[in-house]
């Protein structure tokens, strides 16, 4: 057979056409995604998508799945993106983020779900051993009050240690679970914009070391000496709190000296009261004692407690005199009591007597007229 033979040329066509499309078969972009090997970027953005497509290429360091209609993310979606860096998978209706989900993402460091309306993040989704993510965006993604707690568990077993950038803005967010930031050793930048917060406790930010925090739009009436002495150790913080209804009263007295004092808050010139009334637009740094009537209103409550205390020992002191001579005196007190009795009782023979002799004149003289 020569080199010439149809069958010979066929099989050489045939190897030579494998040789050239097996690169591309490794680097087909998935229907109807947007894929850049130069830039080895993948976008899938507004295509209707209801699932992580397949066949993402894997030379994808940014990708970014936006503006669909996707509802979970699975432990095998993706799987084999070895490289990948930058991950968005913003404005979808993600409510489930499956175990494993983000596990075999090594090189991650930006991680996007904002937008999205989470119930469900499995506390395994990420790997604990190994999780790069610097940066996690999670705005506008919570979908009600219970997946803070899932979100929480995610935080304290996540293995979190790289993450310095944590976005929890609009969330409707009413308080923060013990714990839940304990773990973030490393964090810098804490945005708690637009939410419904009404406490932070004193363990809330323990051993953390932030570089700006935002508390702006919240609803704090105050914020606790506890809580001030744990912000006031972060020497690099800058602290935002603009937007929140600060009741001045003696509960804001502690923060008002902690505002004057303090370098850390960015925006102390636009802290104002919003109750009582006639406080309301009162800037905060400007209010005094006498404003928040803490120093009288503290000392007369303690003078009229110490005042009711006094007067219930004296009480107390005299009940007992009072009860202790009755006992002493039990037997002369009895012996006047019957003496009392029977002086009662002659005195009612008395008038008895007295009232029987009226009755019997006055029945003789009225005989003797009808006579």
């Amino acid at each position: 057979m020569t080199p010439w033979d149809p069958p010979g040329v066929f099989l050489c066509c045939w190897g030579l056409l494998f040789l050239v499309l097996a690169p591309l078969r490794c680097h087909l972009c998935p229907v109807p995604c947007e894929c850049s090997e130069p830039a080895r970027t993948v976008k899938c953005v507004q295509k209707e998508l209801t699932s992580v497509p397949v066949g993402i290429p894997t030379y994808t360091r940014n990708l970014f799945i936006t503006g669909n209609q996707i509802a979970r993310v699975g432990s095998r979606d993706l799987r084999g993106l070895s490289n990948l860096v930058t991950l968005s998978l913003a404005n979808n209706r993600i409510n489930t983020v499956e175990s494993q989900a983000f596990s075999t993402l090594q090189t991650l460091r930006y991680l996007d779900l904002s937008h999205n309306q989470l119930t469900t993040i499995h506390p395994d989704a990420f790997n604990v051993r190994n999780n790069s993510i610097q940066e996690l965006n999670l705005s506008h993604s919570l979908y009600n009050s219970s997946a803070i707690l899932s979100l929480a568990a995610v935080l304290a077993q996540g293995g979190f240690q790289n993450l310095s950038r944590l976005e929890l803005t609009s969330n409707q967010i009413v308080y923060l679970p013990l714990g839940m930031l304990s773990g973030l050793t490393k964090l810098e930048h804490l945005d708690l914009r637009n939410n419904s917060l009404v406490d932070i406790k004193n363990s809330t930010f323990a051993g953390l070391d932030l570089k700006y925090l935002d508390l702006t739009m919240n609803a704090l009436k105050t914020l606790r000496s506890e809580a001030l002495t744990i912000l006031g150790r972060q020497l690099r913080l800058h602290l935002f709190l603009k937007g929140n209804p600060f009741v001045c009263d003696c509960d804001l007295e502690d923060l008002v000296s902690w505002l004057n004092q303090s370098q850390q808050v960015g925006d102390v010139e636009k802290l104002a009261c919003a109750f009582p009334r006639d406080l309301k637009n009162t800037s905060l740094v400007e209010l005094a004692g006498p404003d928040l009537e803490c120093h009288f209103s503290q000392h007369g409550e303690n003078a009229l407690q110490t005042s009711y205390v006094a007067l219930g020992m004296v009480l107390g002191v005299i009940g007992i005199i009072f009860l202790l001579v009755l006992y002493l005196n039990r037997k002369g007190i009895k012996t006047w009591m019957n003496a009392m009795r029977d002086a009662c009782h002659n005195l009612m023979d008395e008038y008895h007597y007295r009232y029987e002799i009226d009755s019997d004149h006055h029945i003789t003289q009225v005989s003797a007229l009808d006579i």
